[in-house]
């Protein structure tokens, strides 16, 4: 019988599917349209046209936008925060910043859940975990009983210092359950037990919103894959690069947030160390937008500063990535200034670049593309008809504002796009001291090959790489990664007053948490590591760095090394004299997901075989008659000097002159600089 490792990337406008036969080591890629209304039906159109039934699949993991869509669309529950008495302001309050402080017409996105949807309730406890003043359960049953009249749907909450002491938020959830069943509940010592109010409470409330949705949707594609004959667990990509079963979603819904994004990160690490690179920067490039990440020594980079909407963090672990509006439908136009700009305005699926003739005739970077010839006029193996006039008389808009002719304005379209990612490079590597020379540049997404090579030259990079299947390459990140849950905890102390014992005692309970969550998930021990962390910061400062410490350590002098080399590395600054402290402790628990171990291929045919055809194609010299090349017929270890194009199902890769691409054992294509 067939046995298939199915991978499916949901995104915003297509359903990326990637499909590996056990059997034969045959990969086989497709994509299908997105239904944002029903996320569901597009995973099922996608496995339908891969043409495999529900009993042959041995393994399904999904990157999903549902939860990123339901944030920002504000497509939520109706949903109520309680907490303690004075307190109900704080999600409203935040920080009191903004992205752009001194813009007095840039305000903040409204709270998720409205004033009127918040409340307060009497109990308290203190720093230390005292409770000082008993909770009111009177109040919780009256107000439960006002929150069934309002039809509440979902209900976050989270009281004052419950991250040291949970018990009055457990007495609460245990009313509310008693009283509304049918009503999701979940508390911010379970979801995160962490100090600083405003964040442990939005991440609560993040949590509440997407509880519901991401229940019913979880629901919905259980049943349908159990119709066509799936029976297996149904893995989902969560923030911090690992998979979750059905069982555990529901009640960590947060981190469901970023889980379509981080998929371009996990296969960019996988591509890389495949190609001999544990330095590598990816690039995920797609319609809209573009998706930036680094891994550093053999680790993607991790963060807990992140959100969707500013103002509103999430404090789970996540893939540090960064996202700017720069993909193959950015719309180019000029400033007030009179000043040539690109993106981060869209035209999106609908109506989409002038060139697919679905209404849209505004210049996009694909039109610009598609005029100084990179990409040629059929796409998705003939299924898409590019019109190149249509696209000639969009950017020539920009032409006659600038007075450059077509190609001029196509290329400096290009170009602009090009500086906004350079800018974005620099942010991820640069300005946190990583040197881009020392990386490669993994290229994916659509429209990441069409630019890569450009991007390598500007930023010194010297190797950019670009998978097999780029256009699906966030599809197979879901087929790389393990069961991961992350447990952490409050502990402030200074590094020179801990007791290894104590900490030790804290480790063991927090490690107990981790296995119980791995066995929910049917996760036996065999398969399962931990991995301890401590944060830690200097004395009287705000940020803590994370660091990795051991088992059964006698002392913390190691930890308290590793700690000050990583704060010079972050910060440019570290000073052994000043003193430090723990902030907090963190268990990450994997649990092992067998992975594809994907072929290697012989040569086959010559490169004379995967000659497609020749056109005259824009490069900085002008126009070139350039060779084009099909990818699939490429033979494994070939060569190819640029210029040249290749041409495949699911993206375009431009080799500029003086570059050569050579295809490795993996059939990734190398591209460097000609010497």
């Amino acid at each position: 019988m067939k046995q298939y490792r199915l991978a499916i990337d949901v995104g915003g406008t297509f359903t990326d599917v990637f499909v590996f036969d056990e059997n034969t080591g045959e990969i086989s890629v497709t994509k299908t349209p997105s239904t944002p209304s029903n996320p569901e039906r597009g995973i099922l159109d996608g496995i339908a046209k891969a043409e495999i039934d529900g009993e042959e699949i041995k393994i399904f993991s999904h990157g999903t936008t549902v939860g990123t869509n339901a944030l920002i669309e504000r497509k939520l529950p109706k949903t109520a925060l309680v907490t303690t008495k004075g307190f109900r302001d704080v999600t409203e309050i935040r920080r009191g910043t903004k992205l752009e402080l001194w813009d007095a017409y840039d305000d903040v996105a409204r709270p998720y859940i409205q004033r009127r949807d918040r409340f307060e309730v009497t109990e308290r406890v203190d720093y230390s975990g005292v409770v000082t003043t008993e909770l009111n359960q009177n109040e919780v049953r009256e107000l439960a009983a006002k929150l069934k009249k309002r039809g509440t749907e979902s209900i976050a909450v989270c009281l004052m210092n419950a991250y040291v002491n949970g018990e009055n938020e457990v007495k609460v959830k245990e009313i509310l359950q008693e009283e509304l069943p049918d009503v999701y509940v979940c508390i911010s010592s379970e979801v995160l037990p962490e100090i600083f109010e405003h964040e442990r409470m939005s991440t609560t409330i993040v949590n509440a919103v997407l509880g519901p949705p991401i229940t019913k949707y979880i629901n919905v594609l259980e049943n349908e894959m159990k119709e066509k004959g799936y029976k297996d667990d149904i893995l989902v990509l969560h923030s911090g690069g690992g998979v979750m079963t059905s069982e555990t979603v529901p009640r960590y819904a947060a981190r469901m947030a970023s889980s379509g994004i981080a998929a371009g990160a996990i296969a960019s690490k996988h591509i890389a160390k495949l190609c001999g690179f544990n330095n590598a920067i990816g690039l995920d490039m797609g319609g809209t937008s573009t998706d930036i990440s680094l891994m550093h020594e053999g680790d993607l980079k991790i963060t807990k500063d992140w959100y969707i909407e500013y103002g509103y963090p999430i404090g789970f672990p996540s893939i540090e990535i960064l996202t700017i509006g720069a993909g193959g439908g950015s719309l180019a136009w000029a400033d007030e200034g009179g000043s040539l700009r690109n993106g981060p305005q869209s035209a999106g699926a609908v109506p989409g670049p002038a060139c697919y003739e679905q209404g849209g005739t505004e210049p996009t970077n694909s039109d610009a593309n598609l005029v100084l010839g990179r990409l040629g006029t059929k796409l998705l193996d003939g299924k898409i008809e590019l019109n190149k006039e249509k696209a000639y008389q969009a950017v020539n808009k920009i032409g006659e504002r600038f007075n450059y002719s077509t190609e001029e304005a196509a290329n400096a379209m290009i170009q602009v796009a090009n500086a906004n990612m350079c800018d974005a490079l620099r942010l991820i590597s640069v300005r946190r001291g990583y040197d881009p020379r020392d990386f490669a540049l993994v290229t994916m997404g659509g429209a990441g090959p069409l630019q890569g090579a450009y991007l390598a030259k500007e930023m010194q990079i010297p190797t950019v790489i670009v998978p097999p299947h780029p256009g699906v390459a966030a599809a197979m990140g879901c087929l790389l990664v393990d069961v991961r849950h992350d447990i952490s905890k409050t502990y402030v102390k200074n590094v020179r007053d801990v007791s290894i014992e104590e900490l030790e005692q804290e480790y063991l309970q927090m490690e107990k948490e981790a296995e119980d969550l791995l066995q929910e998930e049917g996760v036996s021990k065999e398969e399962s590591t931990l991995m301890r962390y401590v944060d830690m910061r200097y004395m009287g400062q705000w940020r803590s760095l994370a660091v990795s410490v051991g088992r059964n350590i006698p002392t913390l002098e190691d930890t308290l090394n590793s700690f000050h080399q990583e704060h010079e590395r972050e910060f440019a600054f570290s000073d052994k004299s000043q003193s430090v402290e723990i902030y907090g402790l963190r268990v990450t628990a994997i649990g092992t997901v067998p992975k594809p171990k994907f072929p290697k291929y012989e040569p086959s045919g010559t490169i004379e075989d995967a000659i497609k055809e020749s056109r005259e194609v824009y490069f900085e010299e002008g126009f070139i008659h350039t060779t084009v090349y099909e990818r699939e017929k490429i033979p494994v270890l070939s060569e190819i000097q640029g210029p040249a194009i290749v041409d495949q199902l699911d993206s375009t890769t431009v080799i500029p002159p003086a570059f050569t691409a050579k295809v490795d054992e993996y059939k990734n294509l190398i591209i460097t600089a000609a010497n």
